[in-house]
């Protein structure tokens, strides 16, 4: 079986699960996703046996009823998909209107399935009134439905009757973890929010989200957080406390397509932060490589050193 994603859209960790599981424990009882997406690092997980149990859970209910149908409907999913596909050809563009206003009314996990296979990009927008209002890729039909029957059915043999299914906010859900337990923490970037994010119809609260992880910190619970990163000498997103003592790891995203638009080459980063608890089970040691990790001293000057 080759790693299945049924689910497509910008900003899914599927190209980096292997280097964010070289971070994960050698056992875990339950891999906690927070903001699961496409729940790349869950498929991963599960492929690799890195887990006994999964929770899966996005504040986006319809996303949370399409992965309950992957995984526990995959036929009657993979039915209505080839049907939706098909019902496209001759008037792609028009259809593709359509499915989307069926979706705003219905909320129908099968259209949103049809969308982000043929989107944009595979970057969902809402509306200020938590529509779906992205436009389709002219140039395309989407994944055909052989390919997605595929996906589907893999992801299922993977995840069934390992996972719960939650669209709870995050922080309930992270309330419930143990010690023995494992949270990949993947927050939306800041400000995308109602026009900017797949899966939220608001923007993710800095300083909630900050205490949060203060309080993962004081019940020793593991995790990992994608969070940040940089272009070049461009960083994005807001600095996490020095006070929640993580290990920030920068993981070699590729050539940015941004910057190679603009006529320069440069590279993305991505930040990988792990906590504590997280460093005391894996018993990390820094070591030469050409992963850098960047820190900050303890009178807040920024410095650099290689680590694996």
């Amino acid at each position: 079986m080759k790693l299945p994603h049924p689910i497509p859209y910008q900003g899914s960790k599927r190209n980096l699960a292997d280097k964010i599981l070289s971070y994960f424990p050698l056992k875990v009882n339950r891999l906690f996703e927070p903001f699961a997406g496409s729940a790349a690092i869950t498929i991963a997980s599960a492929y690799h046996c890195k887990a006994n149990h999964f929770v899966i859970n996005d504040i986006n209910e319809p996303l949370i009823n399409l992965w309950d149908k992957i995984i526990n409907y995959p036929e009657q999913l993979i039915n209505e998909y080839h049907f939706i596909w098909n019902s496209q050809i001759g008037r792609e563009e028009a259809y593709y209107y359509e499915a989307r206003e069926i979706f705003n009314n219905t909320q129908k996990p099968e259209y949103l399935l049809f969308m982000l296979a043929k989107c944009v990009k595979a970057a969902v927008r809402y509306n200020s009134n938590g529509e779906f209002n992205q436009s389709p890729d002219k140039r395309r039909l989407g994944r055909t439905p052989s390919n997605m029957r595929e996906d589907i059915l893999n992801v299922s043999q993977l995840l069934k009757n390992k996972v719960t299914l939650l669209s709870l906010d995050y922080d309930e859900v992270i309330a419930t973890a143990s010690k023995d337990d494992l949270i990949y923490l993947d927050p939306p970037y800041q400000g995308t929010g109602q026009t900017g994010g797949f899966r939220y119809m608001q923007d993710l609260k800095h300083d909630d989200f900050v205490l949060s992880l203060f309080q993962l910190n004081k019940r020793n619970i593991p995790f990992l957080l994608s969070y940040d990163g940089r272009t070049g000498d461009k960083h994005f997103g807001k600095p996490l406390p020095d006070a929640l003592n993580l290990t920030k790891i920068e993981i070699d995203a590729g050539r940015s397509s941004i910057a190679t638009l603009l006529n320069r080459v440069e590279n993305t980063y991505e930040a990988l932060y792990l906590s504590p608890s997280l460093l005391n089970q894996i018993h990390f040691k820094p070591q030469p490589s050409f992963i850098q990790t960047s820190f900050k001293s303890s009178k807040g000057r920024e410095r650099s050193r290689n680590t694996t």
